[in-house]
């Protein structure tokens, strides 16, 4: 079993960590866990640990690892690690070589950024770490000789289709939106949405978070800025369309006009395997898809007046430099406190107009100054929806 491709989880009890593990299941001849990470969920972290036989894990809050202590949560031969330190020593762990990082919002860029320098594969799963800081990303990728490979459907979709091609046979790649649980729903309503209402999404299984960031398409903003980083493209280039049936996840399309797309039924499981087996296929990821009965693959222009959330991500993008950062700051904020009951869905929108126009987006010098400007924009957000909501 010496030829293992051995693999750390972090975030391994969220949608994409279920799906990770639903995968890990089916290649165990290909694939070892050899830690795992999770903020505050314990008990089921613990029962991954258990299945999997997991040497090392990480609890993110220290109050839940400290619970999980006293409760001899963890099988006997699982190290525990806690905080973000703890998430960077799994990162670094000699022994690993893909880490799969999918945890919600910035956390995810300081365990990254260890793993890059320590020259693991990432399977990046955590859109905000490109968003935020994909300059200082993309320097330590080419400095280490690290792999970064795309989890996102979409963008994994985008990476296989365009594989080994140069960048100046690329006319346009387009990015699929399913359009969220409010696609069909009249504007005038919108200020009524529930936070029940937007987490119901019609086609993913995903947390709350990102399902409320499909529903404004902040969600697929912060796609389009990371397919900038990802693939070297400029914002002209980079194209978003309605495809409810979430079948088609992306397309190229080339200099000549010709078009190339990859579909596979709406499961993250097929992406994730990609990344873990890459360059090989593997087996069977996911559902098939069934040719024996009518599939239909539907294509809708976008409104911008339904979703000018993904307008804002574009002058982001735009923008340049710390732009996307303050663009994803202030999104994380509102949505926090709409799914708070602290401001309603429209205010989403506005609290990440207000930030963008109040913060200086200029290029940060650093890491430390990055993180300034982060905590500006969050600072400011946080004072709309004081100011108009206490």
């Amino acid at each position: 079993m010496a030829d293992l491709r051995k693999v750390v989880l972090l975030g391994a009890t969220g949608s994409i960590g279920t799906s990770a593990c639903e995968v890990l299941r089916a290649n165990r001849d290909h694939l070892e866990l050899v830690g795992v990470a999770c903020q505050k969920n314990a008990r089921a972290l613990a029962e991954i640990c258990r299945e999997f036989q997991v040497p090392q894990a990480c609890v993110m809050d220290p109050g839940a690892a400290a619970a999980a202590r006293r409760e001899n949560l963890f099988p006997e031969g699982t190290l525990l690690h806690e905080g973000s330190d703890g998430l960077s020593v799994l990162a670094t762990l000699p022994e690993v070589d893909t880490v799969l990082v999918s945890i919600v919002g910035t956390g995810g860029l300081a365990p990254t950024l260890a793993a890059i320098e320590a020259g693991k594969t990432i399977a990046l799963a955590s859109k905000e770490v490109l968003v935020m800081a994909g300059d200082f990303v993309q320097a330590a990728l080419r400095k280490s000789g690290s792999r970064l490979l795309p989890v996102d459907s979409e963008h994994n979709a985008l990476f296989q289709c365009l594989e080994n091609r140069p960048p100046e046979e690329v006319g346009r790649v387009i990015l699929t939106a399913s359009g969220g649980a409010f696609r069909d729903r009249p504007l005038e309503t919108f200020s009524s949405i529930t936070p029940e209402e937007a987490t119901a999404h019609p086609t993913w299984s995903m947390g709350r978070k990102i399902t409320v960031d499909s529903a404004t398409m902040a969600n697929k903003g912060l796609e389009v800025i990371e397919a900038a980083h990802l693939f070297g493209l400029a914002a002209e280039k980079i194209e978003v369309v309605i495809h409810p049936q979430s079948i088609l996840h992306g397309l190229v399309e080339w200099s000549d006009g010709s078009l190339l797309a990859q579909l596979s039924e709406p499961s993250m499981t097929f992406a994730i395997q990609h990344c873990l087996r890459y360059p090989e296929r593997g087996g069977r990821a996911g559902p098939k898809l069934s040719w024996q009965e009518a599939i239909s693959l539907e294509m809708r222009p976008l409104d911008p007046q339904r979703y000018p959330a993904l307008g804002l991500a574009y002058e982001a993008l735009r923008e340049g430099g710390t732009g996307p950062a303050i663009f994803n700051a202030a999104n994380e904020v509102a949505v926090a406190a709409f799914l708070d009951g602290r401001c309603r869905f429209p205010d989403i929108v506005r609290i990440i107009e207000h930030t963008l126009q109040k913060v200086n987006s200029s290029p940060a010098g650093s890491l430390a100054e990055l993180a300034e400007r982060d905590g500006e924009a969050r600072a400011l957000a946080g004072e709309w929806v004081t100011r108009n909501f206490a």
